[in-house]
């Protein structure tokens, strides 16, 4: 249960704090109307991604039993891994810019995450990898690795724009691309064991 936790959390972590369409309303609806605004964008994932996640657990029951699929699925979750530490690593400063928006800041927040392909290529490769391994360990371990991702991607870009609330200097500083840095390669280390496991799954199929 804890590698699961462990695991949640780091890709809760990255997908929080990394760039991308969700985190630049949560920086826009923060600076134009508040740090509520911003915190309400940022429970949106919790919404638009129970669909996706009931689509993983149905494609991992119809395919379970096949290993050449899940030596896929792990082999492609590791390369969306591996793309998002290589990603993190050269990621250059924000310039946080003041917009003017209308309000509605949750509403956003479930549309732009809706139309965000970011989410399906997640949960379709990576997700499902994990799911396959902790599905094997029994629900708890599926439920803390749901657990600690929501409650890190969800935590981390309320804490996001509550300091970008006191200070819209934050995302182009240095403690910023530090941490990003730092979860880069971490996800770069974890993108290695997914094709471990991967490679590890086709050779036991195949034998």
């Amino acid at each position: 249960m804890i590698h699961f936790l462990a695991i949640g959390a780091l890709l809760g972590l990255s997908a929080g704090l990394s760039p991308g369409p969700l985190l630049t309303l949560v920086v826009a609806e923060t600076m134009q109307h508040g740090i509520r605004a911003g915190a309400k964008v940022a429970v949106a994932p919790v919404i638009t991604d129970v669909p996706i996640i009931l689509l993983t657990f149905w494609i991992l029951k119809q395919f379970t039993h096949l290993h050449l699929f899940l030596s896929a699925v792990a082999l492609m979750g590791g390369g969306v891994v591996f793309k998002m530490g290589f990603d993190c690593l050269r990621q250059p400063a924000l310039d946080v810019k003041k917009t003017e928006l209308q309000s509605n800041s949750l509403t956003k927040g479930i549309v732009t995450n809706t139309l965000n392909p970011q989410p399906y290529l997640f949960w379709l490769t990576v997700g499902a990898a994990i799911f396959a391994d902790a599905a094997a360990e029994g629900n708890t371990a599926v439920a803390s690795f749901l657990g600690s991702f929501y409650l890190l991607l969800v935590g981390s870009k309320m804490t996001l724009a509550f300091i970008i609330g006191r200070s819209r200097h934050f995302l182009s500083g240095g403690l910023y691309l530090f941490t990003l840095r730092c979860l880069g390669c971490c996800l770069i280390f974890f993108a290695l064991t997914l094709f471990y496991n991967g490679l590890l799954r086709l050779l036991n199929g195949a034998a």
